[in-house]
């Protein structure tokens, strides 16, 4: 016999013994004898529907014998359908309470843990960086040793390039600037800019009288080669793309947040980071975007965090866990076992005092250290079942009580 026969045995046997010493005692107690209802009404009672104990979602409008069983309907009658919480519920009786391992917890305020980990992975921080272009037609004379994947410093340089076109600016420059007219002088200058030429060339084509069409291309910034297209030799076009450079004063930290935390994270807050690389040291960011979309076989979305990266240790592709999370905030908590999840709404039963419990639906929301957040549906004091609830809710859809409603939302 396999462990879960013999576990769905032994919960059957728990609730024949809650049904015939709860449900049972109440029944007889109630009608006085065995006698098959007479149709309508009991005593004064009214009875709602009729229906069979062993089935009780079929419901039958007149009494008589069960087509299920060998056994009469029992009747329910309007006030053991009560909906408001305060009908008599699951009765069980003391002793059995304790064989039943019933134990009871009282809702209170607290507070959840206030971080959570996920993981991520570092990526480069995709607005720092730098193309490097031709800014005039020519030809490239010499390219620095270099390749993609080589971390360069600021000022680096690249590449010497050949632009006739410079040259030729340059001397209508010269002619202009021996005229002695400040005004076409000060035009022919600002050509020589809007050619993209630096304001160092043109100082020293003013300083020399001296024309040159020869530039040394550098990084503007420190980083990681990406691309490198400059060839010795190349004909370049205006604009034509010679290298793109990544820097790495700052990375992004891509974490996958799962999608029912994402209520959890905000733009600004802060975050840190722990790295395999780096065991027993923390790097802190803040949480610089959150991507608008999620991902479908995950559920999860991206969050972006920005972190300083001194020295450059930190590369792209490195795994990393993080602490997201903001400040904790008093919520009414009950022991996650006490929650009974259907699938479609959540459910707790309530102890009403004299051995009497009721089911009420809530509202759950973060759960954490064994706790679960109430959102609606409780209140603070209001105790709780958080062992043998599965039994008392089981004989609570027997009996057919009503489920205590959520009040509206303020």
């Amino acid at each position: 016999m396999t462990d879960a026969t013999s576990a769905a045995r032994w919960r059957a046997g728990i609730m024949a013994a809650v049904l015939i010493a709860g449900g049972g005692g109440y029944w007889l107690g109630q009608r006085g004898d065995s006698q098959a209802p007479a149709e309508g009404t009991t005593e004064g009672r009214k009875a709602l529907y009729y229906y069979d104990p062993m089935f009780p979602n079929q419901k039958f409008d007149k009494p008589g014998k069960s087509p299920f069983m060998d056994m009469q309907l029992e009747p329910k009658y309007a006030d053991e359908a009560s909906g408001s919480g305060s009908g008599p519920g699951v009765t069980v009786d003391p002793a059995a309470r304790q064989s039943l391992g019933i134990r009871v917890v009282a809702a209170e305020m607290g507070s959840l843990a206030a971080t959570f980990d996920v993981n991520g992975t570092i990526d480069f921080n995709q607005r720092d960086v730098a193309i490097v272009q031709a800014r005039s037609g020519g030809f490239v004379e010499r390219v620095y040793r270099l390749a993609p994947g080589d971390v360069i410093g600021a000022g680096t340089p690249i590449a010497d390039l050949q632009l006739p076109e410079w040259g030729s600016a340059q001397t209508e420059y010269l002619s202009v600037k021996k005229l002695g007219k400040p005004e076409l002088t000060a035009a022919a200058r600002q050509r020589l800019r809007l050619m993209g030429m630096p304001e160092g060339v043109i100082a020293e084509v003013d300083r020399s009288g001296r024309t040159g069409g020869r530039l040394t291309v550098r990084a503007p910034i420190g980083g990681v080669v990406q691309t490198l297209n400059a060839r010795a030799g190349v004909t370049l076009a205006s604009g034509q793309t010679l290298a793109e450079i990544s820097g790495l004063g700052t990375v992004w930290l891509n974490a996958a947040l799962p999608e029912a935390q994402a209520g959890l994270v905000k733009i600004g807050q802060p975050a840190t980071a722990n790295l395999t690389a780096f065991p027993g040291e923390a790097f802190t960011g803040r949480v610089v975007a959150i991507l608008p979309t999620a991902a479908a076989d995950s559920r999860t979305l991206t969050v972006r965090i920005e972190l300083a990266n001194r020295g450059g240790r930190l590369r792209p592709g490195m795994f990393a866990v993080v602490a997201l999370g903001g400040d904790a905030k008093p919520t009414l908590l009950v022991p996650s076992e006490a929650v009974i999840r259907t699938g479609t709404r959540s459910i707790v039963m309530l102890e009403k005092g004299d051995g009497r419990y009721h089911p009420a639906e809530v509202v759950a929301g973060r759960e954490g250290g064994g706790k679960t957040e109430i959102l609606r549906g409780l209140a603070p004091g209001e105790k709780v079942v958080a062992s043998g609830q599965f039994l008392l809710d089981s004989e609570a859809s027997l009996t057919g009580l009503t489920v205590r409603p959520l009040e509206p939302a303020q």
